[in-house]
């Protein structure tokens, strides 16, 4: 296996979609999101020799000894021939190479494909099994129907009753949220805010409450979060409502919220229904 070179990038993506067949249409993205993380990761793409497979792979900073196993990808007419399991032993020895003392079928946020293995990629878990990877953790993803009631005026009323004014995060605005979000959870939801393709805010006498943000893969939603000085007054629903209402001014007829904790407010909120399950893997390197 060989280190991909950033003039391959096209082609990697190419072969992306023809793997990744449960996510059409997806594949370049992935490949150039991947390939463009937060300045300080450390990372990988390698492929063999003919570009009909690929695994990207990275560590970083925040966690110490921990390497991950991005994407894996191999084209439809050449799999089970063992290329999936050559490209993780090639992603393995440059982890080792790296410091790494584990390794994880599993995203690495904030710059990721997915949580963990979407169990209907069957190949690819027993792949990580047969390798005696152990399943450590079970994620989700929610699905949003963009046809859904996503009004907001009632409530936009109710909160400016409560001083409260929410609004779409201008280029003159993002600094500010950006700042909110890592003061108020970390640096990797800062990096996502940062980059999504939409945000909006709420604010009170100049204090920023909460945010949601949207796009840094085209059709997913998230992160947002709310402060603690403002739970309780439906912030958080709005914020959700506007941005997939943006969403679907974009063209969207369904969002996805990506690695969901409280499923029981997005389905209150939109009606979302969890849709993707995800197996997270994980083993000491030998």
């Amino acid at each position: 296996m060989e280190k991909a070179a950033a003039a391959d990038m096209t082609a990697l993506g190419e072969l992306a979609g023809a793997a990744l067949t449960l996510d059409a249409g997806e594949g370049a993205h992935l490949v150039a999101r991947l390939s463009s993380p937060p300045p300080e990761r450390r990372w990988a793409a390698l492929a063999d020799g003919d570009l009909d497979g690929v695994v990207f792979t990275s560590m970083s900073a925040r966690e110490a000894g921990v390497g991950h196993i991005d994407l894996l990808a191999v084209r439809p007419e050449v799999q089970g021939r063992g290329r999936g399991r050559a490209l993780v032993a090639a992603a393995e020895e440059w982890l080792r190479a790296e410091g790494a003392t584990e390794v994880r079928f599993a995203g690495n946020p904030p710059c990721y494909a997915w949580p963990g293995i979407d169990v209907r990629y069957t190949p690819a878990a027993c792949l990580a099994e047969s390798l005696e990877y152990e399943r450590y953790r079970v994620a989700w993803n929610m699905t949003v129907d963009l046809t859904a009631d996503l009004s907001t005026d009632a409530d936009l009323v109710r909160l400016a009753e409560a001083g409260v004014t929410v609004r779409a995060a201008g280029p003159g605005d993002r600094a500010a949220v950006t700042a909110f979000v890592r003061e108020h959870w970390n640096d990797n939801w800062a990096w996502e805010a940062e980059q999504a393709s939409g945000c909006h805010y709420a604010h009170r006498g100049g204090e920023i409450l909460g945010f949601a943000a949207w796009g840094t893969r085209p059709s997913w939603f998230g992160p947002m979060g709310t402060a603690p000085a403002a739970r309780g007054l439906g912030v958080g629903r709005v914020l959700l409502r506007r941005c997939l209402a943006e969403q679907r001014a974009a063209g969207q007829v369904s969002a996805q919220i990506a690695w969901v904790g409280p499923l029981g407010f997005y389905s209150r909120a939109v009606g979302a229904t969890a849709e993707r399950v995800f197996w997270l893997y994980r083993r000491g390197l030998r």
